[in-house]
């Protein structure tokens, strides 16, 4: 039974490796024609969807496409054993474009990504502001300060906000709570100050309920030796609660924080979806989970292949800041 008990528990763990491992195998596999076509540019490139004349692309970036459509000619040739370009009448000013599919114009279509990267990163650091001191006073109040018969229906409705769907935050956002903002710090009633406050709301139930539950986990009697030697509450908290919960403090950060980055309908309601840097936090943009919510059922070829790279560059910044996380404040000190 123990050998059993043990091989169920590795197969567990070593199921987990393998999703994670083909999640980032199939966006790889689907991003790659775009990860060669536009290279690491892709992730400094504010452009998206924007037709450039030809002129303006590399002279190898041409040499590659007309290649493209000496294959495409030469496919609709069954008869003739080889195609150059003197028999299909190809030079370099000919009409060649690299988009979504080989077509007889001037231009080429470029897409980039630093516009939806920098909208999720100050999106979800807006949300992160608002979110921690408001959740670690929330879990404060209910762990140390509250009584019971407040504590428990308190933190029944503040898992409660938990379950509520995301599609509903996003209405709230649109219709309620944007106007409200945007009535007080200007703008409009979708921007990315909205967009990062929905957010913040959004992750304050898990961030409160897991530091609650973290702060909870501390021994009465390290807290009634404080007591004892005249410390108040606020060093009670300050100096002995915080220090021992702080793993699980610093966890729930990080939770919240993997689920800001990678938020999706709520934030399509409230964000504003256009592909601008906003030059104010009160300004419409974009971010990553949106562009892939509202352009996939409309994309192919090569444009497809862009969100694609955009949701493997989401995957990266999201891997690299929560381990980074994990390891530099979870870290044993010795």
């Amino acid at each position: 039974m123990e050998s059993i008990f043990k091989k169920i528990a590795s197969m567990s763990a070593t199921t987990i490796l393998l999703i994670l491992s083909s999640i980032f195998i199939v966006l790889f596999i689907y991003a790659k024609p775009a990860i060669a076509e536009y290279g690491l540019n892709f992730i400094i490139d504010p452009r998206w969807g924007v037709e450039v004349p030809l002129d303006n692309v590399k002279k190898e970036d041409k040499v590659s496409i007309k290649e493209k459509k000496v294959e495409q000619k030469a496919l609709t040739h069954d008869d003739e054993i080889a195609v150059d370009e003197e028999d299909l009448g190809l030079d370099d000013e000919d009409d060649i474009a690299v988009g979504d599919e080989i077509s007889e114009t001037n231009t080429k279509t470029i897409y980039g990504g630093l516009v939806p990267i920098v909208g999720t990163i100050l999106s979800t650091i807006i949300a992160l502001l608002f979110a921690i001191p408001l959740a670690m006073g929330i879990a404060i109040f209910l762990s140390e300060i509250a009584p019971e018969f407040i504590s428990k229906p308190v933190g029944i409705a503040i898992e409660l906000l938990a379950a509520i769907p995301s599609i509903i935050y996003g209405m709230w956002g649109l219709f309620y709570f944007g106007p409200f903002i945007s009535s007080i710090f200007g703008g409009g009633s979708v921007s990315l100050l909205v967009a990062g406050l929905v957010l913040a709301i959004m992750i304050i139930p898990f961030m409160a309920s897991l530091t609650r539950d973290s702060m909870n986990t501390t021994p009465s009697v390290l807290k009634e030796s404080a007591y004892a030697m005249g410390a108040t509450k606020f060093e009670v908290i300050k100096d002995v609660i915080f220090p021992y919960a702080k793993k699980g403090i610093i966890g729930s950060i990080i939770l919240a924080l993997g689920r800001a980055l990678g938020e999706t309908m709520a934030v399509a309601f409230v964000i504003g979806g256009v592909f601008t840097f906003p030059k104010s936090i009160t300004d419409p943009t974009v971010s990553i989970p949106v562009v892939l919510a509202n352009s996939f059922a409309e994309s192919n070829g090569l444009s497809l292949n862009a969100l694609f790279y955009l949701a493997l560059v989401l995957f990266v910044i999201s891997f690299i800041v929560i381990s980074f996380a994990k390891f530099y404040f979870l870290r044993d000190k010795k």
